[in-house]
């Protein structure tokens, strides 16, 4: 719920930075379009070129503008929407703020709109007055009339300077033609023949190379009209030049009876004053402009109308944003109290967003951002609480789970609340399982449950009497079986009574120190009946062959016999009790092991010899397989003690494997030694194909006296228990199971390395 929160808090952030951004693009945007729009009307009214030559961009970049401004409007609409179809808090108070805003905006904009529009069409049609217009055309006529006498005054001064010339030879035109120039006070004169061969020059082309010819027009109309006079030079002149000119072209007439054809022709050029060219191309060009227009007066009138419609739409969308903007503003600090109202009722407590305003609505979300850090440390505070209390029970929990002994709480009618682990592997029933049941329903516990519940019933009684504060009793649980067969776990139980009622119930398991006990308890009736035992059997045994002795050859044949047997019978039986009595010595009074490295591969092989079957023997014997680890390193252990060892585990072996006395042909006994680097550890591994263990005799079988074989005194694996005890080895009995059936047993001794040989780390090959 608290990266939520985050998350929330930063997309709010980001949305207020958002509508910042907006907000002043919104308003940069309005301001260059405002200056676009100024521009672009100013040029249109001043200068038509540079008007033509950017509205086109203009109106592009306002369109481009707009559409902008309008995607960001739907973008927010559809936002605004979508929230207010979900029914989110605070999109009813955002769209009636931006209704209003919008409305403030819209309506002021659309009346300026119709006005603006009535005043730009009439404006326009009052620009276009008939007035005008005739006094255009008046400046235009007057321009040109006066232009009309100029050029006939001095087409009549040319045609009388013409006549004077007549008589003109070429050679000597030159002067008269500079004569005639001065008096007329024209600026050039030229004469031409009607060929367009310069015959002399004065004034300005008397500095030029090749002076500029008459048109051929100008020439044939000469030669036609016998006069000619035209205007040049007005299209190319500028307001404030003196390039406007009037020429006049004269036919000189024939002198005398000459029929030459080749007549000659007088030009004269005149400039005309600067003042009247100005005024003349001024009113041309005013003139034309106003034809223009006139011509283009519905276009201008269309290109006003949509420029005056595109601002009223850019208005309306910045007014419409802006309004949005602005009521995103308003109604932003009632959102985020709204929001962090609803967090703190669904337990969220989290740091909450606030304003940084000067406002009364940006305190007022700091003062509820404050309250809300108050409430958090509160209940951080609690949660730290109760996680140390939930660590301190889980401490308590691991404890007691990994705890070898049983512990179970029960309730006053004998309910089983909780149970440890150890409580299942010790009474060997899933106690979990019967979570809410009475302690009475585990099988084959009724006797176990019964004695735990009157023990603390007395533990109430005498409580009120000796104001004692626990029990403490041993039970024998799962006892089947008798004698051998016997099995049963020994429980040594603690009951106390819980502050709040509850009973407490703490067991663990003592039948290895009950078996332990007897043990010891064995091996001291051993140690006396050995004394006692061992001095009358060698007078015995004395007594019986001296007597034999004495008697033999006195008897008859039938009593020698008799006594034979009988000295015989009594020698066997006092070998067989001496035999019983070395091994209740051995087990008693077995000495101390003197460890000294030790090679094990070494020990066995020269045991084998001992197992090896003869063909010459009577008795055939399992025959016994090695399978040595050669790289064994040499191990800690006394070689006479270890020497038992073998002895017994393949002695025990061997008799195993013997069905009624006969050994089957495929029975096999098995040595293994292995050397394990990762642990350090030698094993020794002892396997036969016999029936292999029983399960009680499994969880008896280091006890003395303990065995199934006829002849066996059980004495073999428990001398086997201490020699490992002593030597700090690891002993563990199994059955060899293939296919889920039992295939033999398995007798396994893992012995430490011997420390002195530094063998640990390179063993030998």
């Amino acid at each position: 719920m608290g990266l939520s929160t985050n998350r929330s808090a930063k997309k709010q952030l980001q949305a207020s930075r958002t509508s910042r951004w907006l907000l002043a693009l919104g308003a940069l945007a309005m301001v260059v379009i405002g200056l676009g729009l100024i521009v672009l009307m100013t040029q249109a009214t001043g200068n038509r070129e540079s008007y033509n030559q950017n509205y086109e961009w203009l109106v592009l970049i306002n369109a481009v503008v707009a559409s902008g401004l309008l995607i960001t409007i739907l973008w927010g609409a559809v936002r605004l929407l979508i929230r207010f179809r979900r029914g989110q808090f605070g999109s009813r108070l955002l769209v009636k703020l931006a209704g209003i805003f919008a409305l403030v905006g819209v309506i002021p904009g659309v009346l300026i709109y119709v006005v603006s529009y009535q005043f730009v069409s009439r404006s326009i049609e009052s620009w276009f007055d008939v007035k005008v217009e005739a006094a255009l055309v008046a400046g235009l006529n007057l321009g040109r009339a006066t232009l009309d006498t100029l050029s006939t005054d001095l087409s009549k001064q040319a045609r009388v300077a013409a006549t004077q010339l007549s008589d003109v030879a070429d050679v000597s035109a030159g002067i008269a033609l500079e004569k005639m120039r001065e008096q007329l006070g024209v600026s050039d004169a030229v004469l031409w023949t009607t060929s367009g061969r310069m015959v002399a020059s004065a004034g300005q082309s008397r500095f030029q190379i090749r002076p500029e010819l008459p048109p051929i027009q100008q020439l044939k109309d000469a030669k036609q009209k016998g006069s000619v006079e035209w205007v040049e030079g007005l299209d190319e002149a500028i307001p404030g030049g003196d390039k406007g000119r009037v020429k006049v072209l004269v036919l000189l007439p024939q002198s005398g009876l000459a029929f030459d054809e080749d007549r000659r022709l007088l030009q004269v050029t005149q400039d005309l004053p600067p003042t009247l060219v100005n005024n003349a191309l001024e009113v041309q060009g005013a003139y034309r402009e106003y034809q223009e227009r006139a011509l283009a007066r519905e276009g201008l009138r269309r290109m006003y109308i949509g420029t005056l419609t595109l601002s009223l739409f850019l208005a309306v969308l910045g007014a419409i944003l802006l309004a949005v903007v602005l009521g995103n503003q308003l109604a932003r600090p009632l959102l985020l109290l709204a929001h962090g109202m609803r967090q703190v009722a669904s337990g969220d407590l989290t740091p909450k967003l606030a304003l940084q305003g000067n406002d009364e609505l940006g305190g007022l979300t700091r003062s509820f951002a404050d309250m809300t850090q108050q409430l958090s440390d509160a209940r951080t505070n609690v949660q730290r609480s109760l996680v140390q209390l939930d660590t301190a029970r889980g401490n308590l929990q691991t404890i007691l789970d990994n705890l070898t002994a049983g512990v179970m709480v029960l309730d006053a009618q004998g309910v089983i609340q909780s149970a440890n682990p150890g409580a299942t592997r010790i009474l060997r029933v899933p106690v979990a399982a019967y979570k809410g049941l009475p302690l009475l329903s585990l099988p084959e516990l009724a006797g176990f449950a019964q004695g735990v519940a009157e023990q603390f019933a007395m533990l109430r009684l005498d409580k009120d009497a000796h104001e004692l504060d626990h029990w403490q009793k041993s039970f024998e649980v799962h006892a089947t079986g008798q004698g051998l067969t016997e099995t049963a776990l020994t429980l040594l139980a603690r009951g106390a009574v819980l502050p709040d009622g509850m009973r407490l119930l703490v067991f663990d398991d003592i039948s290895e120190i009950v078996s332990a006990e007897r043990a010891q308890a064995w091996g001291e009736v051993a140690r006396r009946l050995a004394h006692e035992i061992k001095n009358p059997l060698t007078p015995i045994q004395l007594s019986a062959e001296r007597l034999q002795r004495k008697l033999i050859g006195k008897l008859d044949p039938q009593d020698d016999a008799v006594l034979n047997k009988s000295v015989k019978t009594i020698v066997d039986q006092v070998d067989s009790m001496k035999r019983l009595v070395n091994e209740f010595r051995d087990y008693a009074r077995l000495p101390s092991a003197d460890l000294k490295p030790v090679k094990l591969n070494d020990l066995i092989a020269e045991l084998m010899v001992l197992y090896a079957n003869d063909p010459t023997d009577h008795i055939h014997r399992a025959p016994v397989i090695m399978e040595l680890d050669h790289s064994c390193p040499p191990i800690s252990g006394d070689e006479q003690q270890l020497r038992q060892v073998i002895h017994n585990l393949l002695q025990n072996a061997q008799d195993a494997c013997e069905v009624k006395g006969e050994v089957p042909l495929d029975a096999r006994v098995g040595v293994r030694t292995e050397w394990n680097a990762s642990r350090n550890r030698v094993r020794l591994t002892v396997t036969d194909t016999g029936p292999g263990f029983e399960p009680n005799i499994l969880k008896r079988a280091f006890e003395p006296y303990v065995t199934t074989k006829a002849k066996g005194t059980g004495l073999g694996l428990a001398v086997v228990k201490k020699i490992a005890d002593e030597h700090s080895a690891k002993i563990e009995l199994g059955n060899v199971i293939q296919d889920g059936e039992i295939k033999g047993a398995q007798v396994s001794l893992s012995f430490t390395l011997d420390s002195t040989t530094g063998s640990l780390t390179k063993p030998i090959h």
